[in-house]
C-alpha cells in the first residue's frame, strides 16, 4: 500500500422521513447524467437501466449506468439519482475497468468522527441533498482515465403505500443526453392478483409512446417496459439533444376478493388489510387555523380556497367547526354543528372572511379545538358511532401565550388523552417541523409539510381527501397467542378508505400447519371482525412463483416497516426510551444494510491514484442541503462493522479492532502444529476458548515456509457445565455427562437456557451465551486437489460486552479499552507497506501498515481489513510473551 495520504469525501444525503399513516408515497427514480447531449466532451453514457421489482408492495430497485471515456485524458463522470424520501438505500457500487468498489453501511456517528478527524483540502466535493417534495438526490462523481469505463449501480428499497385506492411508482426520466441503451423495466408480482395496471409518460407524444412503452398484466404478474430508441429520444429528427424529461407514472392495484391477505415466507409473515364497500363513519372535525400576520398574502388566500373546496366534500352526517388563532382565539360557532346545507352555506361565508392579524397563540388555539370535541362527546352532541379529528394548520412557531414547545406538547397530550388523532400541517419552511411532527405522532396522527407554491391549496385538499372517509375506528389486528414474535404496529385508531394497513412479524414456530389472523374494528353501524385463515401447504404452493422477483422479501419488508416505526416512536420519545429505540433501529439498519437516519453508506473510490471515500447519510425532515469539501484521512478504505470485533483466522492472524481509535491492529503467532493456545478466559462468567494449531501437509524439512492454522477449538462454560469441541469435520456438545454431535453438513439450531447455537451448513457456526456474548466459527474448506493443505477454522468474537473486566487470553485481553499512538509514518522495506512508530502499553514498536481478511460473509474471498501489523508474535502489544498462552489441551 502506497505511503500517501488518502482524501476522504463525505456526501451528505439529506432527506425528509415522511412517516405518516397515509402518505402519498410514489417510487421515483432519476437516471440523470450531468452531461448534455450525446457523447459530450469525450464521455459517452453507453447505457442506463432502471430495474424495479415489486413483490407484495415491497419494491427493490436498481439503477445502473455505464459510461466510457473516449477522450485522450482523464474526465469526471457524474451519477445522479432521485429516489423517494421514504426509501432506504441498501447498496452502491462503483466499477472501473472491472474493479468494483462496494458500499458499506456503518453507524452515522462513526462516519462523522472519521470526517471530523480529516483535514480539509479546500476543493469542492459533491452533494447529496433533498430534492423537491418527495425526493432526495444521490450524487457521486469520479475521475475516469482515458479509455476507461465506469459502471455506477445504486440499489434501494421501500414499501409502497396505498393512496386513494392505488399504488404509484413515479419514475423520473431525465438522462440529459442521448443514451444508446436506455431502459426502464418494472416487474410486479402480487399474490392476490393484479386488478389494474396503467402507465403513462407526460414528456413524449402518444405516437412515439406506443412503440417505446409496453404494459401488460395477467393474474399475479405485471410488466411495464420503456425502451426508447435513439431516434425516439431525439427532440427533433436531426437533433442531438434528448426530449426525455419528465415522469413515467405507473399505477396499479390488487384484487380484493377478501378484505385481508396474509403471506408467509421463511418464518416471516405480512398481513395486508384494506376492506371496501363499508359505510363511512361520521366524523367530527375541528379545523384550527393560524391567521397570524405571517400568513398574509398568498398563504391566507390559498388557505381560504382550500377550505372552501373541503366544505364541498363534507358529508351531511359530519360535524365541524373552525378555530382561528393569532394573538387571540376566535371561533366560528361556540360548539360543533352538523354539516347541514344551511350550516355549510354559513361556513363558506365565514371562511371567505378569514383575514390575517397579529401574533401566534398556537397553544390556546389547539386547546380550544380539543375542548370543543371533548365537550361535544360528553354532552352527546355528536353521534355515538362517530369519530373525532383535529386538523391544525400553521406557518410558524408560537410567539404569544404559552410558547414553549415541550409545554404545548404536554398540554395537548393531556387534553386529547388518546381519544382522537391530531394532524398538523406545516405551511412553508419557517417553522419547527420536528415539533409539529412529534406532537402529532404522540397523539396518533401525523404531520405534513405544505410547500409554498401555486398548488398549496391543492396540497391542503389532497391531505383532507386522505382522512375524509374513515371506514373503521379502533382497528386491532390479532394473532394466535404466543405464535408471533417481533410484531410491527397492530393497532390503528382509523382505517381510511383507499388506504391499507400493513402488519408484519415473525412466526415463533415455522412448522405450524395453520395460521389465523383477526381484524376487529368499529364501523358506522356495528362492530366488525374479519378473519383470515391460512393453510401453510396451500400458501407454499401459491407462493412458488415468488422467486420470479426475490425470495426474502417478507423478511426485508418486516425489517423496513419495523425500522420506519421505531424511527417514528423515537421522534416522540425521551431519555432511556429514546436510547433503546435508537439502538433497536440502528441494529436492524446495520443488519439489513439500510441507509437510515442512523447509518451511513461508505464507498471507497479511486481519485487521482488515491482512494476517496464517499459517505451518504439520511437525516430528518428539518435538515437543509449541505455541500461538503473533501478531506485528508489515512487509509479509510475499509469500514469495520459497528460493534468492536476481534478474531483469529488464516495463518493464524489475530485481528483487534480498537473502536476508540477507529483503527485496527494485527499480529501473527508462529507455533508448531499440535500447540494449544488460550484465546479467551473469563473467571467471572466461566467462559474459556482454546484453539489447537494444525499445519499443512508439506514435508517437515520445509518447515520454514510451512503455514499453520487452527484446526480445533474448545469452548467451555463452567457455570453451565457445558463444553463444545469444534473440528473441521464435526461439532460435539457436552452438557454434564450427555453429548450431542453434529456434522458441518447439517443446518441446525440448538437452544437451551442461556445458550443458542446455529450451524449453517458448510459455512459457519454461531454460538451465543445469553445476551452479550456471541462467537462465530468459520469453516474454511480447501480445494481437494490441493493435497498439501488442511481444512481449517476461523474464530470471531462479534459480541463481548457481557464478559468481565478480568477476561484475558490472546484475544480476551483486548476486550477492555486500551490506548496506542502511531507517528512517524514513513516508507518501509516494502514500498507498498509504510512503516510507523507505535507507542502501546509503555512499549515503542515499529509497525507496518498491511491488510488481512475478514471471512465472516464469504469464506472464499473475504473482505479486506487494513491494520497496523505488530511483528515478533505480537511482542509489546500482548501482555507477556506468546508462550505464556500455551496450555496443555483444549479443555
Amino acid at each position: 500500500m502506497a505511503s500517501t495520504w488518502w482524501p476522504c469525501l463525505i456526501l451528505a444525503l439529506l432527506s425528509s422521513m415522511s412517516v405518516s399513516g397515509f402518505p402519498k408515497s410514489p417510487l421515483r427514480l432519476l437516471g440523470k447524467r450531468s452531461l448534455p447531449g450525446g457523447a459530450v466532451d469525450g464521455i459517452e453514457v453507453y447505457s442506463t437501466k432502471i430495474s424495479c421489482k415489486v413483490t407484495s408492495r415491497f419494491a427493490h430497485n436498481v439503477v445502473t449506468t455505464k459510461a466510457i471515456n473516449n477522450a485522450d485524458k482523464a474526465k469526471e463522470v457524474s451519477f445522479d439519482v432521485e429516489l423517494p424520501k421514504t426509501a432506504f438505500i441498501t447498496n452502491f457500487t462503483l466499477t472501473i475497468d472491472g474493479v468494483t468498489y462496494p458500499g458499506n453501511i456503518k453507524e452515522k456517528e462513526v462516519a462523522k468522527k472519521q470526517y471530523e478527524k480529516a483535514v480539509s483540502q479546500g476543493k469542492t466535493a459533491g452533494l447529496v441533498k433533498a430534492s423537491g417534495r418527495k425526493l432526495e438526490k444521490f450524487t457521486v462523481s469520479v475521475n475516469v482515465a482515458a479509455g476507461s469505463n465506469v459502471i455506477f449501480e445504486l440499489t434501494y428499497e421501500e414499501l409502497l403505500k396505498r393512496h386513494q385506492g392505488k399504488y404509484e411508482m413515479y419514475l423520473k426520466v431525465q438522462p440529459k443526453q442521448l443514451v444508446k441503451h436506455f431502459e426502464i423495466e418494472a416487474h410486479i408480482f402480487e399474490p392476490q392478483g393484479i386488478s389494474t395496471l396503467d402507465a403513462e409518460a407526460s414528456f413524449i407524444t402518444n405516437d412515439l409512446l406506443g412503440s417505446a412503452l409496453t404494459k401488460s398484466f395477467s393474474g399475479k404478474k405485471g410488466h411495464v417496459s420503456f425502451k426508447p430508441s435513439l431516434d425516439q429520444q431525439r427532440s427533433c429528427p436531426t437533433c442531438s439533444d434528448s426530449l426525455l424529461n419528465g415522469d413515467l407514472i405507473i399505477t396499479y392495484d390488487v384484487n380484493r376478493e377478501s378484505p385481508a391477505n396474509v403471506q408467509i415466507v421463511n418464518g416471516y409473515f405480512v398481513h395486508f388489510f384494506a376492506p371496501r364497500g363499508l359505510p363511512v363513519v361520521p366524523k367530527n372535525v375541528v379545523f384550527v387555523i393560524d391567521v397570524s400576520g405571517s400568513m398574509a398574502g398568498r398563504k391566507i388566500q390559498q388557505t381560504r380556497d382550500a377550505l372552501l373546496k373541503i366544505l364541498d366534500d363534507v358529508k351531511e352526517n359530519d360535524y365541524l367547526n373552525f378555530i382561528l388563532f393569532s394573538g387571540d382565539v376566535t371561533t366560528w360557532k361556540d360548539r360543533l354543528v352538523q354539516a347541514t346545507p344551511e350550516n355549510l352555506q354559513e361556513a363558506r361565508a365565514f371562511v371567505k372572511n378569514i383575514h390575517d392579524k397579529g401574533m401566534t397563540d398556537l397553544n390556546d388555539g389547539l386547546l380550544r379545538g380539543i375542548s370543543m370535541l371533548n365537550k361535544a362527546r360528553e354532552e352527546n352532541l355528536v353521534p355515538e358511532r362517530s369519530t373525532s379529528i383535529v386538523i391544525m394548520l400553521t406557518d410558524g412557531d408560537a410567539n404569544s401565550g404559552e410558547s414553549r414547545p415541550e409545554r404545548i406538547q404536554e398540554n395537548v397530550r393531556n387534553a386529547i388523552g388518546g381519544k382522537f388523532p391530531l394532524y398538523n400541517l406545516g405551511f412553508g419552511n419557517n417553522l419547527n417541523f420536528n415539533f409539529l411532527e412529534s406532537m402529532a405522532l404522540e397523539n396518533q396522527g401525523f404531520a405534513r409539510r405544505i410547500y409554498e407554491d401555486s398548488d398549496a391549496d391543492l396540497q391542503l385538499q389532497g391531505f383532507y381527501e386522505e382522512v375524509a372517509n374513515p371506514l373503521l375506528t379502533g382497528v386491532q389486528m390479532e394473532y394466535p397467542q404466543n405464535a408471533i414474535l417481533d410484531l410491527t404496529q397492530n393497532s390503528y385508531q382509523h382505517f381510511y378508505d383507499g388506504s391499507e394497513i400493513v402488519v408484519a412479524g415473525r412466526l415463533a414456530d415455522e412448522d405450524v400447519n395453520n395460521f389465523k389472523a383477526d381484524v376487529k374494528g368499529q364501523g358506522a353501524f356495528n362492530d366488525l371482525t374479519f378473519t383470515e385463515e391460512v393453510d401453510m401447504k396451500e400458501m407454499q404452493e401459491a407462493l412458488k412463483e415468488r422467486d420470479y422477483i426475490f425470495g426474502n422479501y417478507i423478511e426485508r419488508l418486516w425489517a423496513y416497516l419495523t425500522i420506519e416505526q421505531l424511527l417514528e416512536k423515537r421522534k416522540k420519545a425521551h431519555g432511556e426510551e429514546k436510547e433503546r429505540l435508537t439502538a433497536q433501529a440502528l441494529d436492524l439498519s446495520l443488519k439489513y444494510h439500510f441507509v437510515t437516519p442512523l447509518t451511513s453508506m461508505v464507498v471507497t473510490k479511486p481519485e487521482d491514484n488515491e482512494d476517496q471515500t464517499a459517505i451518504a447519510d439520511k437525516p430528518g425532515e428539518d435538515a437543509e442541503a449541505v455541500s461538503v469539501t473533501p478531506s485528508m484521512a489515512y487509509l479509510v478504505g475499509y469500514q469495520p462493522p459497528q460493534n468492536p470485533y476481534y478474531y483469529v483466522d488464516g495463518d493464524p492472524h489475530f485481528i483487534i479492532q480498537v473502536p476508540e481509535k477507529d483503527d485496527t491492529l494485527c499480529f501473527n503467532i508462529d507455533e508448531d502444529p499440535g500447540t494449544v493456545l488460550r484465546l479467551i478466559q473469563d473467571p467471572v462468567t466461566g467462559l474459556t476458548v482454546n484453539g489447537q494449531i494444525i499445519g499443512d501437509k508439506r514435508d517437515s524439512s520445509a518447515s520454514n515456509t510451512r503455514k499453520t492454522y487452527f484446526g480445533k477449538l474448545g469452548i467451555t462454560n463452567t457455570q453451565m457445565d457445558f463444553r463444545m469441541e469444534v473440528t473441521t469435520e464435526k461439532i460435539t456438545l457436552w452438557n454434564g455427562a450427555g453429548s450431542s454431535t453434529f456434522s458441518w453438513l447439517d443446518t441446525v439450531a440448538v437452544t437451551q437456557d442461556g445458550l443458542s447455537l446455529t450451524i449453517n451448513r458448510k459455512k459457519n457456526m454461531v454460538i451465543s451465551f445469553g445476551d452479550g456474548v456471541t462467537f462465530v466459527v468459520v469453516l474454511h474448506q480447501v480445494w481437494k486437489k490441493l493435497p498439501d493443505h488442511h481444512d481449517f477454522l476461523g474464530f470471531y468474537v462479534v459480541d463481548s460486552h457481557r464478559m468481565s473486566a478480568q477476561t484475558h487470553g490472546l484475544l480476551g485481553q483486548f476486550f477492555h479499552p486500551f490506548d496506542f499512538k502511531v507517528s512517524d509514518i514513513h516508507p518501509g522495506s516494502d514500498p507498498t507497506k509504510p512503516d510507523a512508530t507505535m507507542v502501546v502499553k509503555n512499549h515503542r514498536l515499529t509497525v507496518t501498515r498491511g491488510s488481512q481478511k475478514d471471512y465472516r460473509k464469504d469464506a472464499s474471498t473475504g473482505t479486506k481489513v487494513v491494520c497496523w501489523f505488530v511483528h515478533n508474535n505480537g511482542e509489546g502489544l500482548i501482555d507477556g510473551v506468546h508462550t505464556d498462552y500455551i496450555v496443555p489441551n483444549l479443555f
